[in-house]
């Protein structure tokens, strides 16, 4: 995260501030020019650069150069005391809320809430007459105040973490809770709470600047508050005065800030494994890949196929001059009324075919070389290719249909917005069609499931109305990325099933994403096998079935126990059965 903050140029610049004033209060010991409680009256209100006062005397005849020297670490430590107390009463307690829950859970958000509500600013004020002009007591028991921001931010963070599969896997291994907490759970939601740390900063030199401009702090020690109180006072006097102070309040404050924003962008970038690169830096690497290969192909074929894939290349860039290829010049044809099998084991690169059909890659993806073509015409060559055909002759069916319907949405209001983007038709008009579509792909009662939302149905019938959205538009061609992974064997016989009758019925053309050569043996005409990134064998299925001519072919259905012999099981006795 911090390499990706520190190519940011506007988070590089802010962390090269913050350094430069750390090291300004920091040294103050060794640089400091003046002892900064130092009074010389000739000085008083000297003018900045005039005399041995660098940025000038104060009212009292002080050095504001040294003073603003030491009023910077005190600052620093005030800051640093407010980060450890919330970060570590907010963190501790967020933590053992969010993972256990419950009473526990219960008790610690009472306590939150109550903290919470207390008038944070006016009760330091009152306690002044309690602990005296003490900074860091003050400024821990701020900390204490503002602990349930953290706590918040991480109970709800380590709640959406704790039922994941790895933390039930650490459970199951025999760690403790202590250690699942501290290893597992802490590094995964750490980049969150480093962003809510800079601003936890930033409220704590806003809140001691105005301790101490209201006069609530130690006399004896520089702060930049108290500093910002006296030159306030002599502001007609001596105007300069109030401009350092003021300025290093500012500029620490807003860079802060900005460095906050900064890990938050790279925390939203590094989900990706590699940065976008710019487009210069991709033409680049394309040229250095295959300079004689046109990256988007536009000419049209007589009688062109339905969908053609021409040496297609795809990659993810390593580094700003080198990029690392995983798809390795695919051909591809799907003809009309023909479902196309694209199987290989995770990891061959199927799904990126698939998405760069539907150009759905993610944003670092680079494509090298080759075409994608639909009746002849190229969709690489602009975005606006895509979008024409996208939803209208194009639709896609994902896998995981319970999280690729929104949660948020009945599925009418889903499929009626899918629909009206590519039709011109009114609400009822799209509410009549999508009823009658949801009956067409087995719904029964297609008007009540119409207002369900998606919790509310059973996977089959939320992988049925994503094939409703998916021909709502009319499509031409349907890709279809493994559609029946995530669901149960009796299910997936009904799902195909109804992709092989609406294929047949519409005359569509399919590309069908799958790992499995039974899902391929059933529904496919002909099948194209993938093997790290290159189609090592394409051919009618049963012409591949019945005589493989590809090693990693003949591995792959070798692999497979369908019509295999029983396997015999030894009994204790050691007799066979």
């Amino acid at each position: 995260m911090w390499r990706r903050v520190l190519r940011n140029p506007l988070g590089l610049v802010s962390a090269l501030v913050l350094v430069a004033i750390l090291l300004f209060g920091v040294l103050s010991a060794l640089l400091a020019p003046f002892d900064p409680n130092l009074t010389r009256l000739e000085l008083t209100n000297a003018a900045p650069f005039s005399s041995d006062f660098l940025l000038g005397g104060d009212h009292a005849g002080r050095d504001i150069f040294s003073r603003l020297m030491v009023a910077t670490l005190g600052t620093a430590q005030a800051c640093l005391v407010v980060l450890v107390v919330s970060a570590t009463i907010g963190l501790s307690s967020g933590l053992i809320a969010g993972y256990f829950g419950g009473r526990i859970d219960d008790a610690t958000d009472a306590v939150s809430s109550f903290v919470m509500a207390l008038p944070g600013f006016v009760l330091l004020i009152a306690l002044y007459t309690v602990i005296g002009p003490n900074t860091l007591i003050t400024m821990a028991i701020f900390g204490v105040l503002i602990a349930p921001t953290f706590f918040r931010l991480v109970r709800s963070l380590v709640q959406k973490v704790r039922h994941e599969l790895y933390v039930d896997a650490a459970k199951v291994a025999g760690l403790s809770d202590t250690r699942i907490m501290s290893r597992h759970i802490l590094p995964v939601i750490s980049g969150p709470v480093i962003v809510h740390a800079s601003y936890v900063l930033a409220a704590g030199i806003a809140i001691q600047a105005g301790l101490e401009f209201l006069g609530l702090g130690n006399p004896r020690e520089p702060s930049w508050g108290g500093m910002l109180q006296d030159a306030f006072t002599n502001i007609y006097v001596n105007g300069l005065a109030v401009v350092w102070p003021a300025v290093l309040i500012g500029v620490t404050t807003l860079c802060l800030v900005i460095l906050g924003n900064a890990a938050r962008d790279a925390l939203q970038e590094s989900s990706s494994r590699y940065a976008p690169l710019k487009a210069a830096d991709i033409q680049r690497l394309r040229d250095r890949q295959a300079p004689s290969v046109a990256t988007a192909t536009t000419v049209q074929a007589v009688e062109a196929p339905l969908l053609s894939v021409r040496d297609l290349a795809l990659g993810y860039p390593d580094s700003p001059d080198s990029v690392v290829e995983v798809v390795h010049g695919v051909d591809l044809v799907v003809e009309r009324g023909q479902i196309h099998g694209l199987v290989g084991e995770s990891g061959s690169g199927k799904s990126q075919i698939a998405f760069a059909i539907l150009g759905i890659l993610p944003p670092e993806a680079v494509v090298l070389r080759g075409s994608i073509q639909f009746y002849g015409a190229g969709l690489l060559a602009t975005p606006g290719g895509m979008r024409r055909v996208r939803g209208r002759q194009i639709a896609y069916i994902p896998q995981e249909p319970m999280t690729n319907l929104d949660p948020t949405f009945t599925v009418g209001q889903q499929l009626s917005y899918g629909l009206r983007a590519v039709k011109d038709v009114r609400r009822r008009q799209a509410r009549e069609q999508l009823v009658d579509l949801l009956g067409e792909v087995g719904i029964k009662n297609p008007r009540a499931v119409y207002d369900l939302y998606p919790h509310q149905i059973s996977g089959g019938m939320a992988q049925r109305v994503l094939i409703a959205g998916a021909l709502a538009g009319d499509p031409e061609l349907i890709v279809a990325d493994e559609p029946t992974t995530a669901l149960d064997v009796t299910v997936q016989a009904d799902v195909l099933q109804l992709l092989r009758d609406l294929q047949r019925e519409r005359d569509l053309g399919m590309l069908l994403v799958t790992h499995n050569f039974g899902v391929v043996a059933d529904i496919c005409d002909t099948v194209s096998v993938m093997n790290q990134g290159r189609i090592v064998e394409s051919r009618p299925t049963l012409e591949l079935f019945s005589n493989p001519s590809h090693d990693y072919t003949q591995m792959l259905l070798g692999s497979t126990l369908d019509g295999a012999p029983s396997r015999r099981v030894r009994t204790e006795s050691g007799a066979g059965r």
